[in-house]
């Protein structure tokens, strides 16, 4: 197992969970769910049920918000908070017309699948994968979704019976979960869609270029950078000053802390467990090559 795997504190006393160990879960956990966005058995469903596939945002924003229903552009831009509200409707004006929800969430376990028998192979059938969908399911499972839409969404589906596709579909619950929790830390901080990325970019968690997949104009960066200078968070060059460091630090704690629920059905065994036994398929899926080398959620930078 890679080392980076094993970095962080353990858990503590039973039914408490350290921030470290939840944000490594989430490390281990959200590659095995962002398979969807760019595995080549998935956009190839895509384009069975009519998506294109010249870019990858024509399938992602349906086959995310498909746990929603049939919602419009507005409530699909609110739920993912961070992308420009106009690239949503761009894409999200006729994605239903295409395919309804449901035929795109049967699309998209088709896709994963196959994407998961390609990348772990023989293992699918493992008994420890088996053991792993387990127990990530039963965390799933204790999550309170109150407040958190996409966590919801995907809560309310039915299990597929599939032992991998259980793995997965824990992994999308509990990702979403910690994502809805982060909406509500970036509220609390007083930072808007667009101020949230430059913000963040300002502390290196990616690259300017790379935020830019999320649709903002030039304009609409530069008045949020200048936003922000005004509160004292960025320099003018965009870089974060020492009290734009600290406040994403506070909102990256707040949403350690608000994910931390779920992971505290497990004991501390359990967890390690978990944690072992995920390792071989997070170096599967990244040594794959499927995902960007950098990402906009700022894994390993924060």
């Amino acid at each position: 197992m890679s080392e980076r795997v094993d970095e962080t504190g353990g858990a503590g006393e039973a039914g408490v969970v350290e921030p470290g160990r939840v944000r490594q879960l989430w490390h281990l956990l959200e590659p095995l769910h962002a398979v969807l966005y760019f595995a080549p058995e998935v956009l190839e469903e895509a384009a069975a049920v009519g998506y294109g596939t010249g870019d990858r945002w024509s399938s992602y924003f349906p086959f995310r918000a498909a746990p929603l229903g049939p919602v419009g552009s507005k409530v699909v831009a609110s739920a993912f908070y961070s992308f420009s509200p106009a690239m949503v409707a761009a894409y999200m004006e006729s994605a239903w017309s295409v395919a309804g929800p449901e035929t795109v969430l049967k699309a998209r376990l088709r896709g994963m699948d196959r994407a998961y028998r390609t990348l772990f192979g023989d293992r699918v059938d493992s008994s420890e994968l088996a053991e792993a969908a387990a127990l990530a399911r039963s965390v799933a499972e204790a999550a309170d979704t109150a407040g958190r839409p996409l966590a919801a969404g995907n809560a309310a589906l039915d299990w597929p019976e599939e032992p991998h596709l259980q793995l997965w579909q824990a992994a999308t619950v509990l990702r979403e979960h910690r994502g809805d929790g982060h909406l509500a830390a970036l509220l609390v901080a007083g930072l808007d869609p667009v101020e949230s990325l430059v913000s963040f970019a300002a502390i290196g968690a990616a690259s300017v270029e790379r935020f830019e997949s999320r649709g903002w104009s030039a304009d609409e960066w530069a008045a949020a950078r200048d936003r922000l200078a005004a509160r004292g968070l960025v320099h003018q060059d965009g870089t974060a000053t020492e009290a734009g460091r600290e406040l994403r630090r506070r909102v990256e704690e707040h949403t350690d802390q608000l994910a931390a629920g779920p992971w505290q059905s497990l004991d501390p065994k359990a967890l390690d467990r978990l944690n072992e036994l995920l390792g071989d398929y997070w170096v599967a899926v990244l040594g794959s090559g499927l995902l960007p080398s950098e990402s906009t959620l700022g894994i390993g930078k924060v």
